[in-house]
C-alpha cells in the first residue's frame, strides 16, 4: 500500500493524459482541457507532497527495483515538474484559444512529455531512463511542431528532432559500452563496478564521453545549444515555456543521477582524470557565449531562448561543485532549478500576456511604452525578469547565491568569478526590457503590445509571482526541502 503510494504521482499523471486523450477524441467541448491538464498536475503535486510528509521509510521499494527508484530526489523532481506542467497549460489555456490553434492533444502531449520526465527522475536502470527521455523528448517534439502553418516552427522542431536523436543515440550507445563493461545496466549496478575496477578502461572512459555529449545536448550547454534558439523562437510560446522549465528540469535530473550513481568514484570524480574538468569548461563556454549573444538579440523570445542556455551554465557550477561540496552543492542545484522554474514561466508568461492574435509580443520595439500604457501587464514582468537576473529580494537572488557559495566552499573561486561576472553581463540584456518598457515610447506607426484578457494567463502570472516573492524572502524552507532531496548523494 506504501508502495501504491508512494507511485501515485507517477500513475496520476499518466492516467490524466489518457483521459485527456479520450476527452479530446469523444468531446467536441474543448473549453475545460486546460483546466482539466491543470488540476491533472495539480493532484500530482499533491500527491508528491502526500508522499513526502508522509515519509519514505516505510516504502519497500523492491518490486520496482531497480527500474524505479522512490527516493527523496524522486518526489521533489516529480513534485517540481508537476508544478512546471501546471503553470505551462495555465499559459496554453489563453495562449492556444487566442491565436487559434486551440486542438486538445497539446495538453495529452504535454502530460506524456512531463510522465516522461517524471519517469527519468525516478529511473535507476538505463533503459527505464532512455524510455522516459524518449517519451519526454517525443511530446516536445510535436509540442514544437503544434502551430502548423509556421515555417519557423516546423525548422525549429525538425532541428530539435534530428539533433536530438543524434544525442540520444550517443547516449544509448555510452550505456551499451557500459554494459559491455560493467555487465549492468542498472545505475547502481554500474556505479559499484565501475568504482571497483580501478584504473579507467578506455571503453568506460569513452562510455563517459558519450554519455557526456549526450547529457550536454538534452540541458542546452553549449555546444550543444543549436536547436534551442530556432526551437524556442519557433514554438507556440507555452511550449518554448514547457520546454525552458520541465524538459530542462527533468533533463537536470537525470544528468545528477547519472554522474553521481555511475561516476561518484574517487577516480570519476577527480580533478585529473574525471568529469569535473569537462563540466567546468561546458558551465564556463555555455555563460560566456550564451549571455554574449544574447545581449545583441532583437527578438525577446530569442533572448530568453539564449538566457536559458545561460542558466544552464551556472546550474552545471553547482554540478562541479558536487566533487567537494556533495549534497550542499547537489541541494543548491535543486533549489536553484526550482527559482529558475517559476521566474522562467513567469516570463514567458508574461511575454503571452503582452500580445493579442495576430500582434504577438516578440521584439523590444513592441514592449516600448508598456509600463505607461497597461502598469498591471509590466509590474510582473519586470517582477519576473529582476528574478532572472538574480537582484534580491527575489528568488532568482538566493538560487544564485547558493549556486556560488557551494563553488566557493569547493574551492572553485576561478569559475564562481567568471559565473559572477556572466550574471553582470546578463543585468543588462534583462535591464534592456525594462528600459524600453518604462522608458521608451513606440515609435510612430509601430505596432505595440496590447495585453489579451485571460484568466488562465493571469493565474499562473499571480502564482509565478507569489512563488517569486515567497522563495526571495523565505527561501530557508525550500532550500531545507532541497538539501533533503539531495542527501541521498554522498560527498565526493
Amino acid at each position: 500500500m506504501a508502495l501504491a503510494f508512494a507511485l501515485s504521482p507517477l500513475a496520476v499523471i499518466a492516467f490524466g493524459a489518457m483521459l485527456l486523450m479520450l476527452a479530446e477524441a469523444f468531446s467536441r467541448k474543448r473549453a475545460g482541457l486546460a483546466l482539466g491538464a491543470t488540476m491533472i498536475f495539480a493532484a500530482g503535486c499533491a500527491f508528491s507532497a502526500g508522499v513526502w510528509m508522509n515519509g519514505l521509510d516505510d516504502v519497500d521499494g523492491s518490486v520496482v527495483a531497480p527500474w524505479l527508484v522512490i527516493d527523496r530526489f524522486t518526489i521533489f523532481f516529480q513534485g517540481l515538474l508537476c508544478l512546471g506542467g501546471a503553470l505551462a497549460s495555465l499559459l496554453a489555456g489563453g495562449y492556444l484559444r487566442e491565436h487559434g490553434i486551440d486542438r486538445g492533444e497539446f495538453y495529452s502531449l504535454l502530460l506524456f512529455a512531463t510522465f516522461g520526465a517524471m519517469m527519468v527522475a525516478a529511473s535507476g536502470d538505463a533503459l527505464v531512463l532512455f524510455l522516459g527521455l524518449e517519451t519526454m523528448s517525443i511530446g516536445a517534439y510535436a509540442m514544437t511542431a503544434f502551430r502548423r502553418t509556421s515555417p519557423r516552427a516546423t525548422e525549429g522542431a525538425l532541428k530539435y528532432f534530428l539533433l536530438g536523436s543524434f544525442a540520444a543515440a550517443l547516449m544509448l550507445y555510452g550505456f551499451a559500452l557500459l554494459y559491455g563493461a560493467t555487465s549492468h545496466t542498472d545505475l547502481a549496478g554500474i556505479g559499484a563496478a565501475v568504482a571497483k575496477g580501478g584504473p579507467r578502461t578506455p571503453m568506460v572512459v569513452i562510455a563517459l564521453v558519450l554519455i557526456l555529449c549526450g547529457l550536454a545536448f538534452k540541458v542546452s550547454a553549449v555546444p550543444f545549444h543549436m536547436w534551442t534558439p530556432d526551437a524556442y523562437e519557433g514554438a507556440p510560446t507555452p511550449a518554448t515555456t514547457y520546454m525552458a522549465v520541465v524538459v530542462k528540469t527533468g533533463a537536470f535530473a537525470m544528468l545528477l543521477r547519472v554522474l553521481l550513481t555511475c561516476f561518484a568514484d574517487k577516480a570519476s570524480m577527480s580533478w585529473s582524470s574525471g568529469w569535473p574538468p569537462a563540466i567546468a569548461w561546458l558551465a564556463v563556454i555555455t555563460m560566456t557565449v550564451a549571455n554574449l549573444i544574447a545581449g545583441q538579440q532583437e527578438s525577446v523570445k530569442r533572448m530568453l531562448a539564449y538566457s536559458s542556455i545561460a542558466h544552464a551554465g551556472y546550474l552545471l557550477v553547482g554540478v562541479v561543485a558536487t566533487m567537494r561540496s556533495g549534497p550542499q552543492a547537489s541541494a543548491s542545484v535543486l533549489f536553484y532549478l526550482l527559482t529558475y522554474g517559476v521566474s522562467t514561466a513567469g516570463v514567458f508568461g508574461s511575454l503571452i500576456l503582452c500580445g493579442r492574435r495576430g500582434a504577438e509580443a516578440v521584439s523590444y520595439e513592441d514592449l516600448a511604452g508598456l509600463g505607461r500604457r497597461h502598469p498591471a501587464a509590466a509590474l510582473p514582468f519586470a517582477l519576473f525578469l529582476v528574478s532572472l537576473a538574480g537582484i534580491p529580494p527575489t528568488a532568482g537572488f538566493f538560487g544564485k547565491w547558493f549556486i556560488f557559495r557551494a563553488a566557493v566552499d569547493g574551492g572553485f573561486y576561478a569559475l564562481t568569478v567568471i559565473a559572477f561576472v556572466n550574471s553582470v553581463i546578463a543585468a543588462y540584456y534583462y535591464l534592456r526590457v525594462l528600459v524600453y518598457m518604462y522608458m521608451r515610447e513606440p515609435a510612430a506607426g509601430a505596432p505595440f503590445a496590447t495585453p489579451m484578457r485571460s484568466g488562465y494567463v493571469t493565474a499562473a502570472l499571480i502564482v509565478s509571482a507569489v512563488l517569486v516573492l515567497v522563495l526571495g524572502i523565505t527561501p530557508g524552507t525550500s532550500l531545507d526541502v532541497a538539501v533533503q532531496a539531495a542527501s541521498i548523494f554522498g560527498g565526493g
